[in-house]
């Protein structure tokens, strides 16, 4: 049997926020990317649907931030010097849905990336599901078995 610490509520509350942080400049080097690339000569090369895939994929981005940022908010203004377990799941819970729009808008990207580079949309299409699907393997399936075979 494994060896289980449990995390003290200050703890807790650490370590959401650290990987919160973790994950925050990844998201801003993206929309960086993304932000530049409507700029770019080669934007507009793009058609009309591939254009409002970037812009899809931009604003999903755009709300896995915000739900990244909202525990910081929340703490500062509703529990501003303590810790609650309320903020712990609260924070817990938005990690992990903001993993949901940052997934498909990678996805997205990757296959306006192959499309741009390819010009195959088929190729560009079976990429950008291949990239989500590893996403969700690793961000969702790997933890929800992982944790299926710890309670076992």
């Amino acid at each position: 049997m494994e060896d289980v610490h449990l995390e003290k509520l200050e703890e807790a509350a650490t370590h959401v926020t650290d990987e919160a942080r973790m994950i925050l400049p990844g998201i801003q080097a993206i929309m960086g990317f993304q932000l530049i690339a409507v700029f770019n000569q080669r934007f507009e090369t793009l058609d009309a649907f591939d254009q409002g895939v970037h812009l899809t994929a931009f604003f999903l981005i755009t709300i896995a931030m915000g739900l990244l940022m909202t525990p910081a908010a929340y703490h500062r203004i509703v529990e501003r010097g303590s810790v609650t377990k309320r903020f712990v799941a609260l924070a817990s819970g938005l990690l992990a849905a903001a993993l949901v729009p940052l997934l498909l808008g990678v996805a997205m990207e990757a296959y306006i990336l192959v499309h741009l580079v390819l010009h195959d949309l088929g190729i560009a299409a079976i990429i950008g599901a291949v990239v989500a699907a590893l996403l969700a393997g690793l961000w969702f399936g790997l933890p929800f078995s992982m944790k299926r075979r710890r309670a076992s």
